[in-house]
């Protein structure tokens, strides 16, 4: 199958409020899965903080990286971003430092732990996920099995996605790809061959905690 079975990056939108000597920065992490989706967010910010001084930011995604200071100092903005995005091993991420500018300079130094403040507290907002390759499929069970195959799903990290009641359930279900074979073992024992899985495609997923 050859795409990559695992990869971090972030679950959803994060926002971070920082003041620093009267200067505010808002930091936006955000999930993106390319270029242009990246491109297309930076400018809906640019519009919405359209009176502010800077909007820095640096984005990963499928080995590209991009960053920029937008007129602050060169390496003071866009790199400290970048590197929150590095030091966390992500991709398919986003951040955007939206700064309004209060007055008082910072300096090289202070700009540099600002803007790299901003970043990690939106990542961390944006909650870092390792998305793993989940194989999505069908099963047609009798009523009868249906507690069994709910009691074991989570055993072998599968997923529940929906359920359609007639005379039989047919459940669609989302498992790790590196458990399908195992879970496939499971369930043709448990029934005596009856239950059989039917793969009908694949996704990209996390795992919940807990």
């Amino acid at each position: 199958m050859g795409e990559v079975t695992t990869f971090t990056t972030i679950k959803e939108e994060g926002v971070f409020h920082l003041i620093e000597k009267k200067s505010e920065f808002i930091g936006y992490a955000k999930p993106i899965r390319s270029e242009q989706e990246a491109v297309e967010m930076i400018g809906l910010l640019r519009k919405k903080h359209a009176d502010a001084r800077h909007h820095v930011y640096a984005y990963v995604v499928g080995g590209v990286m991009r960053y920029s200071d937008d007129g602050e100092p060169q390496g003071t903005g866009g790199v400290p971003v970048l590197d929150v995005i590095r030091k966390n091993n992500v991709d398919g991420a986003l951040i955007v430092v939206v700064r309004y500018f209060g007055g008082v300079l910072l300096g090289a130094g202070g700009l540099t732990r600002a803007y790299s403040a901003a970043a990690k507290g939106a990542i961390a907002k944006a909650q870092i996920v390792v998305m793993q390759r989940f194989i999505e499929t069908e099963l047609v069970c009798q009523y009868a099995d249906y507690a069994k195959i709910l009691r074991d799903l989570e055993r072998f990290h599968g997923k529940m996605d929906c359920c359609e009641y007639a005379d039989v359930i047919t459940l669609s279900i989302a498992v790790r790809f590196d458990q399908l074979e195992s879970l496939q073992k499971h369930l043709y024992e448990l029934s005596a061959g009856r239950l059989v899985l039917r793969e009908t495609g694949w996704r990209y997923d996390y795992e919940m905690e807990g």
